[in-house]
Protein backbone atom coordinates (compact mmCIF):
# COMPACT_ATOMS: atom_id res chain seq x y z
CA UNK A 1 0.00 0.00 0.00
CA UNK A 2 1.04 3.47 -0.54
CA UNK A 3 2.66 5.01 2.92
CA UNK A 4 0.25 7.76 4.38
CA UNK A 5 1.00 11.29 2.88
CA UNK A 6 2.40 14.26 4.93
CA UNK A 7 3.31 18.16 4.38
CA UNK A 8 0.16 20.17 2.65
CA UNK A 9 0.44 22.01 -0.32
CA UNK A 10 -2.16 23.85 -2.32
CA UNK A 11 -2.41 22.37 -5.81
CA UNK A 12 -4.81 23.39 -8.82
CA UNK A 13 -5.14 20.89 -11.49
CA UNK A 14 -8.50 20.85 -13.15
CA UNK A 15 -9.86 24.37 -12.09
CA UNK A 16 -10.31 24.02 -8.13
CA UNK A 17 -8.18 24.73 -5.40
CA UNK A 18 -7.64 21.95 -3.20
CA UNK A 19 -5.58 21.80 0.32
CA UNK A 20 -3.44 18.48 0.05
CA UNK A 21 -1.46 16.77 1.80
CA UNK A 22 1.94 14.61 -0.04
CA UNK A 23 5.01 12.93 0.37
CA UNK A 24 7.96 15.09 -1.01
CA UNK A 25 8.14 13.48 -4.18
CA UNK A 26 11.48 14.91 -5.71
CA UNK A 27 13.33 15.49 -2.82
CA UNK A 28 13.79 18.70 -1.06
CA UNK A 29 12.33 21.09 1.12
CA UNK A 30 8.36 21.57 -0.49
CA UNK A 31 7.38 25.27 -0.82
CA UNK A 32 3.88 26.25 0.01
CA UNK A 33 2.37 27.71 -3.20
CA UNK A 34 1.28 31.16 -3.16
CA UNK A 35 -1.57 31.20 -5.21
CA UNK A 36 -3.97 34.78 -6.86
CA UNK A 37 -7.30 34.10 -8.30
CA UNK A 38 -6.88 37.13 -9.92
CA UNK A 39 -4.55 36.03 -12.28
CA UNK A 40 -0.78 36.50 -12.52
CA UNK A 41 1.35 38.50 -10.39
CA UNK A 42 3.32 41.18 -11.52
CA UNK A 43 6.16 40.16 -13.12
CA UNK A 44 9.54 40.82 -11.39
CA UNK A 45 13.25 40.36 -12.02
CA UNK A 46 14.59 36.89 -11.74
CA UNK A 47 16.34 35.94 -8.75
CA UNK A 48 18.51 33.58 -10.86
CA UNK A 49 20.03 33.45 -14.23
CA UNK A 50 17.81 34.28 -16.94
CA UNK A 51 16.46 31.50 -19.35
CA UNK A 52 18.63 30.33 -21.76
CA UNK A 53 17.31 31.88 -25.29
CA UNK A 54 18.36 28.74 -27.21
CA UNK A 55 17.04 25.33 -26.79
CA UNK A 56 18.76 22.41 -24.97
CA UNK A 57 20.67 20.19 -26.83
CA UNK A 58 18.57 17.43 -25.85
CA UNK A 59 18.41 15.24 -29.09
CA UNK A 60 14.77 15.44 -29.05
CA UNK A 61 13.18 17.27 -32.39
CA UNK A 62 13.97 20.65 -33.22
CA UNK A 63 11.62 22.90 -31.18
CA UNK A 64 9.41 24.78 -33.76
CA UNK A 65 9.16 28.66 -33.92
CA UNK A 66 6.39 29.29 -32.13
CA UNK A 67 5.73 32.96 -31.49
CA UNK A 68 8.04 35.40 -33.00
CA UNK A 69 5.96 38.27 -32.11
CA UNK A 70 5.33 38.03 -28.91
CA UNK A 71 5.65 41.04 -26.73
CA UNK A 72 7.74 41.42 -23.82
CA UNK A 73 5.12 41.48 -20.95
CA UNK A 74 4.25 37.80 -22.40
CA UNK A 75 8.00 37.23 -22.23
CA UNK A 76 8.17 38.51 -18.75
CA UNK A 77 5.42 36.97 -18.08
CA UNK A 78 6.32 33.50 -18.62
CA UNK A 79 9.96 34.03 -17.06
CA UNK A 80 8.43 34.66 -14.01
CA UNK A 81 6.40 31.99 -13.96
CA UNK A 82 9.35 29.26 -14.71
CA UNK A 83 11.71 31.65 -12.06
CA UNK A 84 9.22 31.90 -9.06
CA UNK A 85 6.11 29.44 -9.61
CA UNK A 86 8.02 26.10 -11.07
CA UNK A 87 12.30 27.16 -10.24
CA UNK A 88 11.24 28.63 -6.77
CA UNK A 89 9.57 25.38 -5.73
CA UNK A 90 9.91 21.61 -6.34
CA UNK A 91 10.60 21.93 -10.40
CA UNK A 92 14.69 20.63 -10.93
CA UNK A 93 14.66 19.18 -13.96
CA UNK A 94 16.56 21.66 -16.10
CA UNK A 95 15.20 20.52 -19.88
CA UNK A 96 11.56 21.11 -17.88
CA UNK A 97 12.04 24.50 -17.10
CA UNK A 98 14.31 25.25 -20.20
CA UNK A 99 11.01 23.70 -22.45
CA UNK A 100 8.38 25.67 -20.00
CA UNK A 101 9.98 28.73 -20.75
CA UNK A 102 9.85 28.25 -24.24
CA UNK A 103 6.45 26.80 -25.18
CA UNK A 104 3.42 29.65 -25.81
CA UNK A 105 1.21 28.84 -23.45
CA UNK A 106 -0.82 31.75 -24.04
CA UNK A 107 -1.47 30.05 -27.38
CA UNK A 108 -3.25 27.30 -25.49
CA UNK A 109 -6.10 29.13 -24.05
CA UNK A 110 -9.00 31.08 -25.27
CA UNK A 111 -7.84 34.76 -26.63
CA UNK A 112 -9.86 36.58 -23.97
CA UNK A 113 -8.20 34.97 -21.13
CA UNK A 114 -4.42 35.14 -22.34
CA UNK A 115 -3.12 37.96 -20.74
CA UNK A 116 -3.76 34.99 -17.49
CA UNK A 117 -1.67 32.56 -19.53
CA UNK A 118 1.50 32.59 -17.42
CA UNK A 119 -0.59 32.82 -13.67
CA UNK A 120 0.02 29.54 -11.73
CA UNK A 121 -4.09 28.98 -12.29
CA UNK A 122 -6.28 26.35 -14.20
CA UNK A 123 -8.22 28.24 -16.72
CA UNK A 124 -11.28 27.20 -18.72
CA UNK A 125 -10.87 26.06 -22.16
CA UNK A 126 -14.00 25.36 -23.35
CA UNK A 127 -16.67 22.47 -23.13
CA UNK A 128 -16.36 22.22 -19.58
CA UNK A 129 -12.76 21.58 -19.74
CA UNK A 130 -9.63 23.14 -18.53
CA UNK A 131 -5.84 23.51 -18.70
CA UNK A 132 -4.30 22.00 -15.92
CA UNK A 133 -1.81 25.08 -13.93
CA UNK A 134 1.61 25.43 -15.05
CA UNK A 135 2.96 23.75 -12.22
CA UNK A 136 0.87 20.75 -12.23
CA UNK A 137 2.02 20.46 -15.93
CA UNK A 138 5.38 21.03 -15.45
CA UNK A 139 5.20 18.66 -11.89
CA UNK A 140 3.89 15.66 -13.80
CA UNK A 141 6.52 16.23 -16.89
CA UNK A 142 9.01 15.81 -14.71
CA UNK A 143 7.44 12.68 -13.02
CA UNK A 144 7.95 10.62 -16.32
CA UNK A 145 11.59 11.61 -16.39
CA UNK A 146 10.97 12.15 -20.56
CA UNK A 147 13.88 11.34 -22.87
CA UNK A 148 14.83 12.21 -26.13
CA UNK A 149 14.70 9.45 -27.83
CA UNK A 150 11.14 8.26 -26.04
CA UNK A 151 7.55 7.86 -26.96
CA UNK A 152 4.64 9.51 -25.32
CA UNK A 153 0.68 8.95 -24.37
CA UNK A 154 -1.34 11.78 -23.39
CA UNK A 155 -4.61 11.30 -22.44
CA UNK A 156 -6.84 14.22 -21.98
CA UNK A 157 -5.06 16.80 -25.06
CA UNK A 158 -7.29 19.50 -24.07
CA UNK A 159 -6.15 22.37 -25.96
CA UNK A 160 -2.87 20.75 -26.35
CA UNK A 161 -0.40 22.23 -23.41
CA UNK A 162 0.89 19.12 -22.66
CA UNK A 163 1.81 17.59 -25.77
CA UNK A 164 3.45 20.47 -27.09
CA UNK A 165 5.53 20.15 -23.54
CA UNK A 166 6.19 16.70 -24.30
CA UNK A 167 6.63 17.37 -27.62
CA UNK A 168 9.55 19.23 -27.21
CA UNK A 169 11.26 16.33 -24.95
CA UNK A 170 10.13 12.91 -26.56
CA UNK A 171 10.26 11.79 -30.16
CA UNK A 172 7.15 10.81 -31.00
CA UNK A 173 3.44 12.17 -28.70
CA UNK A 174 0.44 10.59 -29.17
CA UNK A 175 -2.51 11.99 -27.72
CA UNK A 176 -6.22 11.68 -27.47
CA UNK A 177 -9.09 13.88 -26.48
CA UNK A 178 -12.70 12.50 -25.70
CA UNK A 179 -14.11 15.94 -26.95
CA UNK A 180 -14.09 16.23 -30.58
CA UNK A 181 -14.24 19.97 -30.52
CA UNK A 182 -10.99 19.98 -28.44
CA UNK A 183 -9.32 17.12 -30.61
CA UNK A 184 -9.72 18.91 -33.87
CA UNK A 185 -8.32 22.54 -32.03
CA UNK A 186 -5.52 21.08 -30.64
CA UNK A 187 -4.37 19.08 -33.73
CA UNK A 188 -5.06 22.32 -35.66
CA UNK A 189 -3.06 24.38 -33.08
CA UNK A 190 -0.37 22.07 -32.70
CA UNK A 191 0.06 21.92 -36.41
CA UNK A 192 0.37 25.81 -36.64
CA UNK A 193 2.81 25.68 -33.98
CA UNK A 194 5.31 23.82 -36.16
CA UNK A 195 4.90 20.16 -33.74
CA UNK A 196 5.24 17.45 -36.63
CA UNK A 197 6.18 14.68 -34.27
CA UNK A 198 2.40 15.02 -32.48
CA UNK A 199 -0.09 13.13 -33.66
CA UNK A 200 -4.01 13.72 -32.00
CA UNK A 201 -7.16 11.52 -32.07
CA UNK A 202 -10.44 12.09 -31.57
CA UNK A 203 -11.12 8.77 -28.66
CA UNK A 204 -11.78 7.31 -25.43
CA UNK A 205 -8.17 6.69 -23.53
CA UNK A 206 -9.07 4.17 -21.47
CA UNK A 207 -7.44 1.89 -23.23
CA UNK A 208 -4.55 3.81 -24.63
CA UNK A 209 -3.14 3.42 -28.26
CA UNK A 210 -2.17 0.19 -28.15
CA UNK A 211 -0.91 0.42 -32.15
CA UNK A 212 1.80 2.49 -31.34
CA UNK A 213 2.58 0.60 -27.52
CA UNK A 214 4.97 0.55 -25.72
CA UNK A 215 5.01 3.99 -24.28
CA UNK A 216 8.04 5.13 -22.09
CA UNK A 217 6.00 8.11 -21.06
CA UNK A 218 1.80 7.76 -20.22
CA UNK A 219 0.17 11.22 -18.57
CA UNK A 220 -3.33 11.43 -17.86
CA UNK A 221 -4.81 14.46 -17.37
CA UNK A 222 -8.47 13.37 -16.13
CA UNK A 223 -9.40 11.15 -12.89
CA UNK A 224 -10.90 7.78 -13.47
CA UNK A 225 -11.26 6.11 -9.70
CA UNK A 226 -9.00 3.52 -10.36
CA UNK A 227 -6.02 3.00 -13.03
CA UNK A 228 -7.00 1.41 -16.00
CA UNK A 229 -5.14 -1.62 -16.60
CA UNK A 230 -4.96 -1.27 -20.34
CA UNK A 231 -2.68 2.19 -19.39
CA UNK A 232 -0.48 -0.09 -17.48
CA UNK A 233 -0.31 -3.09 -19.82
CA UNK A 234 1.38 -0.36 -22.51
CA UNK A 235 3.99 0.69 -20.17
CA UNK A 236 7.40 -0.27 -21.52
CA UNK A 237 10.20 -1.23 -19.26
CA UNK A 238 11.61 1.80 -17.27
CA UNK A 239 8.52 3.43 -18.74
CA UNK A 240 6.50 6.08 -15.97
CA UNK A 241 2.72 6.71 -15.65
CA UNK A 242 1.45 9.71 -13.59
CA UNK A 243 -2.41 10.09 -13.15
CA UNK A 244 -5.05 11.01 -11.22
CA UNK A 245 -6.83 8.77 -9.15
CA UNK A 246 -10.02 8.83 -7.36
CA UNK A 247 -13.90 10.49 -7.29
CA UNK A 248 -14.04 13.44 -4.87
CA UNK A 249 -10.87 12.38 -3.00
CA UNK A 250 -7.85 12.63 -5.30
CA UNK A 251 -4.53 11.49 -5.57
CA UNK A 252 -1.44 12.10 -8.40
CA UNK A 253 -0.23 8.25 -8.83
CA UNK A 254 2.99 7.60 -10.08
CA UNK A 255 3.46 3.77 -11.87
CA UNK A 256 6.63 2.83 -13.11
CA UNK A 257 7.34 -0.20 -14.90
CA UNK A 258 11.01 -2.22 -13.83
CA UNK A 259 13.43 -3.54 -15.71
CA UNK A 260 12.20 -7.19 -14.64
CA UNK A 261 8.29 -6.88 -15.52
CA UNK A 262 7.34 -5.54 -12.22
CA UNK A 263 5.50 -2.27 -10.95
CA UNK A 264 6.27 0.27 -8.31
CA UNK A 265 3.28 2.65 -7.06
CA UNK A 266 3.91 5.95 -5.45
CA UNK A 267 1.33 8.33 -4.10
CA UNK A 268 3.11 12.01 -4.89
CA UNK A 269 0.00 14.59 -3.87
CA UNK A 270 -3.37 15.10 -3.34
CA UNK A 271 -4.90 16.81 -6.60
CA UNK A 272 -8.43 17.75 -8.46
CA UNK A 273 -8.45 17.10 -11.75
CA UNK A 274 -11.44 16.80 -13.98
CA UNK A 275 -13.43 12.92 -14.07
CA UNK A 276 -12.60 10.73 -16.85
CA UNK A 277 -15.21 10.04 -18.96
CA UNK A 278 -16.27 7.65 -21.85
CA UNK A 279 -15.20 3.72 -20.49
CA UNK A 280 -13.63 4.70 -17.17
CA UNK A 281 -17.39 5.49 -15.62
CA UNK A 282 -18.71 1.71 -16.86
CA UNK A 283 -15.83 0.07 -14.89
Amino acid sequence: MDSPPRNPRRILAGGLAVLTFAAVATGGAMLALHLSASGAQAPEKPRTQPLQTQPPQTGAPPAPVADRAEDRQTVAARRYMVEHDLRGRDIKDPRVLEVMGRVPRHRFVPERLQKSAYADNPLPIGHGQTISQPYIVALMTQLVRPKAEGRALDIGTGSGYQAAVLAELCKDVYSIEIVKPLAEEAKQQLKDLGYKNVTVRHGDGYRGWPEHAPFDVIIVAAAPDHVPQPLVDQLAPGGRLVIPVGDRWQSLVMIERQKDGGLRRETIAGVMFVPMTGEAEEK
